[in-house]
């Protein structure tokens, strides 16, 4: 009698499209886990046998199971006696789980398969891969969504692979999936992923439960612009009121910060409380746009991102580095000419600024990880050594995009050589110039002018949006994408049609820095309190309400030298050099050290953005603020020198440091602490009341 799984193999067999190896067999294996990273898809393989991780390399996987050790892991004669099928199946040991039922389809595919001759693939190609639902919305905790993957190939109709797609939640404790009947869970309310891979494919599942448990109505709400109309429609489906207006003075102060760098000063802060025009904020933001405050901090802010610093006995080339970005910045250069600028620039780098980023690097896959992470947004490097499991990169992509960059010399004269190969890891053979996911290019052009005219294309779907989510993240603390340099399709943007619109509307004002800028800081998502209410008070990522960011160290540096009028010596540099302005990320600085900053020695993006406890100590009680309160010539002690009465200095020390007057209740409660206190005590409680506030998390964050 023929088993089921006989019955099975003798329909494969004989039915209309034969098993191929590429498209049928490494599923199953990806499926069962047997070239995952923790088995023989690991760098080394395991127990001598080596598969591709999740199947990147069907030709190498086919060669090392058929062909290796003399062809034993499979029987030809007897195919259900082979151990490719035996082991997964648990017939043998061989210190693994049981991850096949001998029982089943798989199974019989593998015996199918080895009796038809264990044929190489690529009999057909893979041309379309899809998941339902692609998103889903559900109504309570504990409801269930059925997933479904199908596959296109360039011959015969759709089939539904689900079976053999490997399906991981983002979050275990959010959705659980079960693996027999592939129902998904939702524990948790949310916006949840789960990611669906089959091949060489990787899509995502949306599934949301709204965080409130009431329908809100925003239509009355007012909209600044379109980033409001989509911020209001997440808002609706989520059910997440959203919060009120911030007051003039924390949206002076909020506003203030993010694009300049700066605290308010005292008269800024009085003069925008006595503007009564319903205009004030829109042309503050303008004021701001256009000064030099704006120009500094922007500057600074591109030069972590391009990783800006001298290079050991060329210290001059950071400067003229610098000075060039910052020309940019202060003449509204399009970012696409700047990209440009940057790729494609020769010349002595002592002189021409923009040729100092092909010398960030020491080599050609250090310039492609670069290039891709900063005008792309995506990490690349991991399809270095195999193809990028959580994204469509490949290795051919990563060594063809290190390849553009392998013919430059990165001297002090950078110039485009006539020779220069990088080996593709994958081959061992030197990689063809690629554009990552796009073509091969002739390898008698400038790959790098190719590429720089590909990446800043309107139609091109990374440069734009990854510059924008930086802008974004800028200005309310989060990216649209988090991390902003890990944009895949699998790490979904929590406004996906926001992200989109930012992105042509930048494209629109020809890649303009401060127009999108103006456009984040006058929508009515941008100027909303922090103040929480029950219902939205969950809300970390779709922007019911202000979120609290933690001051950039070299802003924070500042605001402490602004608030009690005491400078740090930066290196030799003039006493009240601002530590933004700093053009060597290294100059000589406790202060800055202390407080975190990024050497740019790699990016900046993935550095702790939390405070963290060393710095944490060192502003309870440490030399960092205590030095400066107890300065006799910082602003505290001339204020007291100068017979200013208690009242007047409370207030200033308020308006400098946290951009507002004190509360009634914080009036009290200090009036009666130094009413209390001997003459000679004065000045000891004034020190007590400026470390307090030097202390608080309503100076040290921006909200």
């Amino acid at each position: 009698m023929i088993s089921s799984v006989g019955w099975m193999v003798v329909a494969i067999l004989f039915g209309s499209v034969p098993v191929d190896f590429d498209t049928d067999i490494v599923p199953i294996l990806t499926k069962s886990g047997c070239n995952s990273g923790a088995c023989h898809g690991a760098a080394a393989g395991r127990g001598g046998f080596h598969l591709s991780l999740l199947g990147g390399d069907p030709t190498a996987d086919h060669d090392s199971i058929v062909n290796a050790l003399e062809g034993r892991r499979i029987n030809l004669t007897k195919p259900e006696l082979s151990i490719l099928l035996q082991k997964p199946t648990g017939q043998l040991d061989h210190g693994g789980d049981t991850v096949l039922d001998s029982d089943d389809e798989g199974a019989a595919k593998l015996i199918a398969w080895i009796s038809a001759g264990a044929p190489v693939g690529g009999k057909r190609k893979l041309t379309g891969f899809q998941v339902l639902p692609k998103s889903r919305l559900v109504e309570a905790i504990g409801d269930t969504v059925p997933v479904k993957a199908l596959a296109e190939f360039d011959h015969g109709p759709p089939e539904d692979v689900t079976r053999w797609t490997v399906f991981t939640v983002g979050d275990a404790s959010a959705i659980e999936l079960d693996p027999n009947s592939l129902v998904a869970k939702v524990n948790r309310p949310g916006q949840h992923v789960v990611v669906a891979r089959f091949l060489d494919r990787v899509v995502p599942i949306q599934l949301l439960l709204p965080l409130g448990s009431q329908v809100v109505d925003l239509s009355r709400e007012p909209k600044g612009n379109f980033v409001d109309e989509e911020i209001q429609k997440t808002l609706s489906v989520l059910r997440l009121p959203a919060s009120q207006p911030v007051n003039d003075l924390g949206f002076l102060r909020r506003v203030t910060v993010d694009l300049t760098g700066r605290l308010p000063t005292r008269k800024e802060v009085e003069d925008f409380l006595a503007d009564n025009d319903s205009g004030k904020r829109e042309r503050l933001v303008e004021a701001l746009l256009h000064s030099d405050a704006y120009v500094d901090i922007w500057t600074h802010r591109l030069a972590n991102l391009l990783r800006v610093r001298p290079l050991p006995n060329e210290s001059e080339i950071a400067g003229v580095y610098h000075g060039w970005l910052r020309e940019q910045v202060r003449t509204g250069a399009g970012l696409d000419d700047v990209a440009l600028a940057l790729l494609t620039a020769e010349g002595d780098s002592h002189e021409v600024g923009p040729a100092n980023f092909a010398r960030t690097t020491a080599d050609a896959r250090g310039q492609a990880e670069l290039v891709s992470q900063v005008f792309m947004g995506v990490r690349m490097q991991c399809a270095n050594c195999h193809n990028h499991p959580l994204d469509r990169w490949t290795q051919d992509d990563y060594h063809g995009l290190a390849a553009i960059f392998a013919r430059l010399d990165r001297g002090r004269i950078v110039k485009l050589g006539s020779r220069g190969a990088v080996t593709n890891l994958r081959t061992g053979e030197p990689a063809i110039p690629r554009i990552p996911g796009t073509g091969y290019l002739d390898e008698d052009v400038d790959g790098r002018r190719e590429m720089a005219h590909w990446l800043i294309a309107k139609d091109n779907p990374y440069f734009a949006k990854a510059m924008v989510n930086r802008l974004w993240k800028a200005m309310f603390g989060r990216g649209l994408i988090e991390p902003t340099d890990d944009m895949r399709e699998t790490n979904l943007a929590t406004h996906p049609e926001l992200l989109s619109r930012l992105a042509d509307d930048f494209i629109a004002s020809g890649f303009e820095l401060r127009h999108t800028l103006r456009l984040l800081a006058t929508s009515i998502a941008y100027g909303r309190s922090g103040v929480t209410c029950h219902e939205n008070e969950a809300d970390d990522r779709f922007y019911s309400h202000a979120y609290r960011r933690p001051l950039e160290p070299e802003v924070l540096a500042d605001a402490l030298a602004d608030v009690t009028g005491v400078y740090d010596q930066y290196g030799g540099l003039p006493l009240g050099t601002r530590a933004i302005k700093l053009v060597d990320p290294l100059t000589p600085s406790v202060s800055l050290d202390v407080l975190g900053r990024c050497t740019r020695q790699a990016s900046c993006e993935a550095a702790e953005s939390s405070v963290g406890l060393p710095t944490k100590l060192h502003q309870l009680n440490g030399a960092l603020i205590n030095r400066k309160i107890t300065d006799p010539k910082g602003r505290l002690h001339v204020m007291l020198d100068n017979g200013q009465n208690s009242e007047s200095i409370l207030s200033e020390l308020y308006l400098t440091a946290l951009g507002r007057r004190p509360t009634d209740l914080e009036t009290q409660f200090w009036k009666q602490q130094i009413g209390t206190s001997e003459q000679s005590e004065i000045a000891a409680y004034f020190e007590d009341i400026l470390w307090s506030l030097l202390s608080c998390s309503e100076f040290a964050m921006n909200h």
